[in-house]
Parts: structure tokens; C-alpha cells; sequence
């Protein structure tokens, strides 16, 4: 049975309120965090090793990689960072030489990113690694079950940003 979340709907389960029977182990936000780290560890081994990028270096550089220029600002919106991650990583791929910033030839006012020749080199030779990486963290499951669990995460996403929406932080 789905519950649908919405402003008029705070009541509160008073059986939920029994505090002598909380495990944090059990506690699903908690194993989010943990599922999340070691997902993300085991990620980053490939990217920080071979080039000593940062993971929001990283996810800037996957965002701007099978396309030719972003603003910042866009690369935000795509990339589940906020402006002061994506700024630093911005910076830092500019140091390593892997990331420019040009003038957009239409528009003189804004600034556009895109890969350097180092920068598209390094994301072509990442990109299969973090795939077998994905490909690897998924062995047993089947078609099906992936189809589900992408499914329940983007559900658990929904709902949590109902959450979010119904304590004034929409985005």
C-alpha cells in the first residue's frame, strides 16, 4: 500500500515513538550512508588513483564528458553537487589541466567549461572502469532485479524530497 505525503498529512504513529527499540543498524537513512560509502569507495579507487581526482572532480568531468560545454550553473543542476563542490572541482580540474574555461561564442556574458584533450582522455580511459566497477557491485542480480532496485531508489528519492518539500526546503 502506497502512502502519498502531503502538507495535511503529519500525523504521527505513536508506536514509532517507543525509543527502547531503536537500532541504528536497522535504521534505514543510517544504511543508506553505509550502502552509499562503500559504493562510493570503491568508485573513487579508480578515478583517485589513476588520476588523483576528487569525487566531485570526478562527477564534474562525467557530466561534462559525452557533452562539448556547460556553465557551471548547468553542471549543478545535473550533477547533485552544490555551486561551492562543483566550483572547487571546477578549479581543480583546471589546475590538473583536464578542464577549460571558455567565452561562450553566442552569449559574451557567460562561461562555458569543457573537457581538454587531457581531460577527454582521461574520462575515455575512466569511463569503462567505473562501469565494470558498477557492472561488478551488481553481479547476481538479474535484469529484473536491477530494473527494481533503480525503481525503489527513485521512490525512496521521490518520497524524500515530498519530506523535504513539506519542511520548506524544495529545490
Amino acid at each position: 500500500m502506497e502512502k502519498n505525503l502531503n502538507k495535511t498529512d503529519r500525523t504521527v504513529d505513536h508506536r514509532l515513538l517507543d525509543t527502547a527499540h531503536f537500532e541504528l543498524i536497522e535504521f534505514f537513512p543510517y544504511l543508506v550512508r553505509v550502502y552509499y560509502r562503500s559504493v562510493s569507495e570503491a568508485v573513487s579507487r579508480i578515478y583517485s588513483e589513476r588520476y588523483g581526482l576528487t569525487t566531485s572532480e570526478w562527477r564534474t568531468m562525467a557530466v561534462l564528458g559525452p557533452i562539448t560545454t556547460l556553465s557551471a550553473s548547468e553542471i549543478v543542476e545535473r550533477s547533485s553537487m552544490d555551486k561551492v563542490n562543483v566550483s572547487r572541482a571546477i578549479k581543480g580540474l583546471q589546475q590538473a589541466g583536464f578542464l577549460r574555461r571558455d567565452i561562450d561564442g553566442q552569449d559574451k556574458r557567460r562561461a562555458v567549461l569543457r573537457l581538454t584533450e587531457k581531460g577527454s582522455e582521461a574520462f575515455a580511459v575512466l569511463s569503462p572502469l567505473v562501469k565494470q566497477v558498477e557492472e561488478d557491485l551488481l553481479v547476481g542480480l538479474s535484469k529484473q532485479e536491477r530494473t527494481t532496485l533503480l525503481s525503489l531508489m527513485e521512490r525512496v528519492r521521490s518520497n524524500a524530497k515530498t519530506l523535504g518539500c513539506l519542511n520548506n526546503s524544495c529545490k
